[in-house]
């Protein structure tokens, strides 16, 4: 822990060496404690508000499961169900069950059991990190990383040895979106490193890496999304690193866009399926990464380019990307595309192969330092400021109320016509307006309450 926290930088105000603390990381500056998970150091910019929210999700997911399960019971209830499909759900709920049992295992440093809300509470309150990642967003990725197999990881490997020079020297490197850590793993014990620092946000996959990377074996359920046969539908894994990793190899959770590191920090920065998906702007991410890296230090992408932020214009093609990065302090990039195999269980029929965007290039000037990344206005963060009535606040709170009022006619005796005749009557719209309203926001919420949680 000692030669990791040398290497930290306070994610709030840049602050460094941090001062030990009982249990992790201390900002005299800031005043901010930043503790560790199983020995892991949480650096998020609001570590106790970013702790919280992981156990409320990881907690929620929890229940979820064990609503899945329950769902299962009621299904097999069924008389007429076929003697192989009987089979196969009371063989998926056995496994769901065990993979539930797993995960509170997996997850007891990050401490979910202090939590004890319910299902509802956790289903209204779900919110940033960002909104869509939680656990299962990446679950199949530890199974790829540590039981697939090698042909994955091989090819991964390869594009970052494709845009490197012959016995390439990496130095201090750090991998930013390091996932389950596979490719960071890889990267430290097959080139030529000093140390490697691999940092994710999502403490799941990096309690897998951790695990992993010691030497474990850690077992737990895969759960294709097209099953090859009638047992693949949920397959008990085994998890393993060829080797425990040597040393200077560490983990760290954060986010990549509040980077807890100093400038100037490293000789080599690698961002694996990560600028495409990010909230920052290439542009501002591509000067954070200029920052983080010495004089002639390189940047190493490897992944796909689908950015998908909704503005058109942040959209950017190869040619956009690599004039992007050459803007902002970076020699032209060398780069390398290939089709590899991705996410291809060897229980799935699902499975596609992907024309990979891989670059190195030189840090030849500094960039202009952005400004610090904020995910959240302060009246969200501190709680301290008023909540700002903006035009869209208004809209939604119309909206909810008018969804709330919807969902207080629904008695088990009113139908779709006599609800919309209600509506009419409290002069919020009319009838003819009501009907397809309540049609359209009844399917939805019927819809919803089928979907089956996934893993």
């Amino acid at each position: 822990m000692k030669e990791l926290s040398a290497r930290l930088a306070c994610p709030r105000c840049d602050k460094t060496p941090l001062d030990q603390a009982d249990d992790g990381l201390h900002c005299k500056a800031c005043k901010v404690d930043f503790p560790s998970l199983n020995g892991i150091p949480w650096m998020f910019a609001e570590p106790q508000a970013s702790l919280g929210e992981w156990r409320s999700r990881l907690q929620f997911a929890l229940q979820t499961l064990g609503h899945e399960i329950a769902g299962l019971e009621k299904e097999l209830k069924n008389k007429d169900l076929h003697s192989l499909t009987r089979r196969r759900v009371e063989r998926y709920k056995k496994a769901v069950e065990q993979h539930q049992r797993s995960l509170q295992q997996l997850l007891r440093p990050v401490d979910v059991q202090s939590l004890h809300g319910d299902y509802e509470t956790y289903l209204a309150l779900r919110t940033r990190l960002p909104a869509d990642q939680g656990l299962n967003t990446y679950y199949a990725n530890v199974h790829r990383d540590w039981a697939w197999g090698e042909e994955e990881n091989d090819a991964s490997l390869k594009q970052i040895q494709a845009v490197l020079h012959d016995h390439a020297e990496l130095g201090d490197v750090l991998v930013l979106g390091a996932g389950a850590g596979r490719l960071a793993y890889d990267v430290h014990m097959r080139l030529d490193c000093d140390t490697t620092v691999a940092m994710d946000f999502n403490p799941l996959l990096m309690l897998v890496a951790q695990a992993a990377c010691n030497g474990e074996q850690l077992k737990l359920y895969e759960f294709p999304i097209a099953p090859l046969a009638l047992e693949d539908d949920a397959i008990l894994r085994t998890l393993s690193a060829p080797e425990s990793v040597r040393d200077g190899f560490h983990l760290v959770l954060g986010d990549a866009l509040r980077a807890p590191f100093p400038q100037k920090s490293f000789d080599t920065v690698i961002t694996p399926w990560l600028i495409d998906i990010i909230t920052d702007d290439l542009p501002l991410l591509a000067a954070r990464i200029n920052g983080l890296l010495r004089k002639n230090g390189r940047w190493l992408n490897f992944g796909s380019l689908a950015f998908s932020n909704p503005e058109r214009a942040r959209r950017y093609s190869p040619e956009e990307t690599k004039a992007i990065v050459g803007e902002n302090g970076f020699s032209d990039p060398y780069v390398s595309q290939k089709t590899i195999p991705y996410m291809c269980s060897p229980a799935s029929r699902h499975g596609r192969r992907e024309k990979v965007f891989s670059f190195s290039a030189y840090k030849e000037r500094n960039a202009k330092k952005p400004e610090r990344y904020k995910a959240l206005p302060d009246w969200i963060v501190t709680g301290n400021d008023p909540v700002p009535l903006s035009s869209s606040f208004r809209t939604q709170a119309m909206t909810t109320q008018i969804y709330s009022f919807i969902m207080s006619l629904i008695d088990g005796k009113r139908s779709i016509k006599e609800m919309a005749t209600v509506l009419e009557k409290q002069k919020l719209m009319s009838k003819e307006e009501a009907e397809p309203a309540i049609r359209s926001f009844l399917t939805k919420m019927y819809d919803d309450s089928q979907k089956q949680s996934g893993f």
